[in-house]
């Protein structure tokens, strides 16, 4: 009888020459570069994620700004002072615009700045703006400067120094009362170290003195500098006067302002050297008495009754000879130029017409002719 072994694969048989071998066959078989084999990843869904979740922080961030509640913005006229300082970028400003309610949404100011490429032209100064300005007005302004967001405050010939405060105040919306003006203003000699020629105002206010004008304020400008303003252009209008004929009839600078003012009161500018002329030869007759309504008017403060202008007070003309104390109002350079070279001529009387001309006569029963 024939003898047949069993077959076993070699691997499996439990020796240590078998369990060496296969260990080290796998270790062969790791250390195998396998990448050309091995099915490539496609980039594409990375790629999308990315794009995807960078549209999604996009949207937000919009979302966020258009949902951005307004602010209250400052009522139409109010005004607001804006200083840009020097290198202050578009984001800083349209936040410093917001506090100051002029916009709504900072971003959209930014977006604005950015759309006509004017980041860097932003100009740095102190600004004044005023409420239900829009964002491209505000944005013109910035890119023009400083200077164009003064406000104007036209001082015509005549004012008189109430008049001047109350304009200012009005001007600047109460920025600069009218009571500052009022109180700074009334005594002469507290601007008469840096302006000589207030020395002889003395203690009075400096009414004559606030120069007729139009000014440009800034948002930095304040009661002292507002005078002071007035104060040089009056030194600057005045520099050439020729004031020697007036002194010859031994009237002093004030005194000129005095005369002035009256003159302003009383005439045009068509009339006002002749008009001049009536008040010298009154000032130089027996009978030294202006007889103006417009000294009284000055006091009582509004048209005088027939008892006003005759009342013995300071400023009636028809109870006191010579000038009133001080000027009744600011007088134009063409009243003080008048005063300085009057016509010549020997009327003693004037009367206004409804037309605002004037009637010129040399005695009384000519001026009372004029009535007829």
């Amino acid at each position: 009888m024939a003898f047949h072994s069993k077959q076993v694969p070699i691997s499996s048989r439990n020796s240590r020459a078998a369990r060496s071998a296969h260990a080290k066959a796998s270790q062969q078989f790791k250390t195998y570069d396998t990448s050309a084999i091995k099915p490539k990843q496609s980039k594409a869904p990375i790629i999308v994620a990315i794009v995807a979740a960078v549209v999604v922080l996009l949207i937000a961030f919009f979302a966020i700004r258009a949902c951005t509640p307004a602010v209250e913005l400052l009522p139409e006229g109010e005004e607001a002072i804006v200083t840009v300082e020097q290198g202050e970028g578009a984001r800083t400003i349209a936040e410093e615009l917001q506090s100051q309610r002029l916009i709504g949404n900072a971003g959209a100011f930014v977006d604005l700045v950015n759309k006509r490429n004017a980041a860097s032209s932003l100009i740095p100064g102190v600004y004044l703006f005023k409420g239900g300005a829009t964002q491209e007005e505000i944005l013109d302004a910035l890119l023009i400067g400083p200077s164009a967001t003064g406000t104007s405050v036209t001082i015509p010939e005549g004012f008189t120094l109430a008049d001047i405060a109350n304009a200012v105040a009005e001007a600047t919306a109460g920025r600069i009362p009218a009571v500052d003006i009022m109180a700074a203003a009334s005594d002469a000699s507290v601007y008469a170290a840096d302006y000589p020629f207030l020395a002889e105002a003395g203690n009075n206010s400096l009414e004559g003195y606030l120069f007729p004008k139009t000014y440009t304020l800034s948002p930095t400008d304040d009661v002292d500098s507002v005078i002071r303003m007035m104060l040089d252009q009056f030194q600057i209008e005045t520099a050439s006067i020729d004031w020697s004929y007036p002194q010859s009839q031994g009237l002093s600078e004030y005194d000129v302002l005095k005369l002035a003012s009256i003159v302003e009161k009383e005439s045009n500018a068509d009339s006002m050297p002749t008009i001049a002329s009536v008040f010298y030869n009154r000032l130089n007759s027996e009978r030294p008495y202006l007889e103006s309504d417009a000294t009284t008017a000055y006091e009582v403060g509004h048209d005088p009754t027939p008892e006003d202008v005759h009342a013995n007070t300071p400023y009636s003309t028809y109870t006191n000879s010579g000038l009133p104390p001080t000027p009744i109002c600011n007088p134009s350079l063409a009243a003080i130029l008048a005063v300085c070279s009057p016509d010549e001529t020997d009327y003693m009387f004037f009367f206004t017409k409804a037309d605002g001309s004037h009637a010129f006569s040399v005695t009384y029963d000519e001026h009372q002719a004029t009535f007829n």
